[in-house]
């Protein structure tokens, strides 16, 4: 958290800065312990002071600001990371700012409760090198059934694990995982290379309903509260999980069994034993 949804929420939400020259770019003030930034913000803030963002875009879970040099800033939220145009959630953890110039937007946030987040600068070699196609996989939204399973039929990993994987598959974590199979009807257990054929074209099918769902609905803010659109407005996909953190609630389609939590690679997983047998 935040995915793919959350992501591309904050994507949307800072579009303003597009044609916003970069002015300064400094740390706050919080007594924290500073995030990973990378170069050093001495050479970060050289590079990128007066340079123009051309364009935003979302890889996987992450935002990329393109410069019009044709360098890019890749932001991370990676746990608790939020982007934002104002209005932090609080001041302790704001981590850095970038302040803009000639645009409708006058900053650019980023805050991190945990401070696991990461912003880099990198070169277009760099990019290509390090977060191109053979590091990051097909975006969840874009990738068509026939990759999706082209992909994956081939591992023996249980099929919940699989989607996690952002080599493989760039955008999904946790929490849509568990809603996509369900949406499926696939048990999160089933390894890859059992699954027929009809049940990737139910994944690829499911996958795309949750993600575009989800992102009309802003996201979902969970029971911490960390992410949120603006300080005071939540996201409210949370309202239509059907069986993320439900465990020993009715499932909300067949009725007929409790939602169940397991535990997969040290993460949870909520499923219906009815539902995806």
């Amino acid at each position: 958290m935040p995915e793919l949804p959350e992501v591309e929420t904050m994507c949307r939400r800072i579009a303003p800065v597009v044609g916003c020259r970069i002015g300064n770019l400094k740390r706050s003030s919080s007594p924290l312990q500073s995030i990973l930034i990378y170069p050093r913000l001495s050479v970060f803030r050289r590079r990128v002071k007066g340079q123009t963002i051309a364009a935003i875009s979302r890889l996987g879970k992450r935002v990329v600001l393109e410069l019009e040099n044709g360098e890019r800033i890749v932001i991370e939220p990676r746990m608790t990371g939020l982007i934002l145009l104002d209005n932090p959630p609080d001041r302790k953890h704001l981590r850095l700012i970038f302040e803009l110039e000639g645009g409708s937007a006058r900053q650019l946030l980023f805050w991190d409760q945990r401070g696991l987040g990461v912003v880099r600068l990198l070169s277009p070699g760099e990019f290509r090198k390090e977060l191109g196609p053979e590091r990051i996989g097909p975006d969840a939204l874009r990738i068509t059934p026939e990759i999706l399973r082209k992909r994956l039929v081939g591992s023996r990993r249980a099929i919940k694990v699989a989607l996690l994987d952002q080599h493989a598959i760039a955008g999904i974590g946790n929490l849509y995982a568990s809603e996509i199979l369900h949406r499926a009807g696939v048990h999160p257990a089933k390894p890859c290379n059992e699954l027929k054929p009809r049940h990737w074209a139910a994944i690829h099918a499911a996958m795309r309903k949750v993600l575009q769902e989800a992102i009309r609905h802003q996201g979902s803010t969970l029971r911490d509260g960390t992410y949120r659109v603006t300080r005071d407005e939540p996201g409210n996909y949370q309202d239509k999980h059907r069986v993320y953190q439900r465990a020993g609630k009715p499932c909300l389609q067949c009725g007929a069994a409790e939602i169940v939590r397991i535990v997969q690679a040290q993460r949870s997983t909520f499923f219906c034993p009815v539902c995806q047998r």
